[in-house]
């Protein structure tokens, strides 16, 4: 376990925290597309994937700046919000209740991931790492597109159907 003596330190632990968040999340939305019987709600977790590749290359890229390795830290929150997606797939579950667990699940993992880009994001502006907080931001904003992307799925398809 590192020692966390600066905002540095503490701004590096939050990165390779996020590096082993986005690594699990690779793992785990094929799971979820392959879950979903929505199509619309399939392609939105197949395009995630595609983001969410781009976004660990921006975090190898700041770690290449700040000349640090990106791995290091488990993320044990993203571990578990991933076991409880995984919990859900076990359910005896009508396909349409599914998806709309489906997307609450991913949407706790969106709001998760928000918290921490945008903590990081903030601890770079206050390091004086402008590039690294420009990265961070664009990651920040395609979270926050993704989290609406999923509600106007859920309120537009899913939910409706779930609740027939």
């Amino acid at each position: 376990m590192a020692k966390l003596n600066s905002l540095r330190d503490l701004y590096i632990h939050e990165l390779q925290d996020l590096f082993d968040a986005e690594n699990q999340l690779t793992k785990a939305l094929p799971q979820m597309e392959q879950a979903a019987s929505s199509e619309e709600l399939k392609a939105a977790f197949r395009e995630h994937l595609e983001v969410t590749q781009n976004q660990i290359q921006r975090l190898e890229q700041i770690f290449q700046g700040l000349d640090e390795e990106p791995g290091g830290e488990k993320c044990k929150a993203m571990q578990g919000l991933i076991a409880e997606a995984q919990d859900l797939l076990k359910e005896d579950a009508e396909p349409d209740v599914l998806d709309a667990a489906l997307i609450g699940a991913a949407q706790r993992v969106e709001h998760y991931e928000m918290a921490g880009y945008g903590t990081a994001r903030t601890f770079a502006q206050r390091l004086g790492e402008d590039e690294a907080a420009s990265l961070l931001q664009e990651t920040l904003e395609e979270e926050e597109m993704t989290d609406k992307k999923l509600t106007r799925i859920a309120e537009g398809q899913v939910n409706p159907q779930a609740d027939q």
